[in-house]
């Protein structure tokens, strides 16, 4: 699915499980993970905007960033248990 809406898509992985982890819920909520995934698109936008103005970065590109990290986090905390 990434590869053909591109990277911004990966927010609807990451949103849920975030949204999930700070709500401390038991499943997935839909109004939480809807909040996320509008946050970390604006933050995402904000970002790949202000980063290195003048010129502007794809937001893709800023997306990809944050899903890697989060993804590397997850592994990386799995691996711990």
């Amino acid at each position: 699915m990434t590869a053909a809406a591109g990277p911004i898509s990966f927010v609807a992985l990451a949103a849920p499980q975030l949204a999930r982890r700070l709500t401390r819920g038991p499943g997935v909520q839909v109004l939480p993970a809807a909040a996320m995934g509008a946050l970390l698109l604006s933050a995402s936008d904000l970002v790949a905007q202000r980063l290195l103005a003048p010129t502007q970065l794809p937001v893709g590109v800023v997306t990809v960033v944050l899903g890697g990290a989060y993804l590397v986090w997850l592994l990386v905390r799995e691996a711990r248990r």
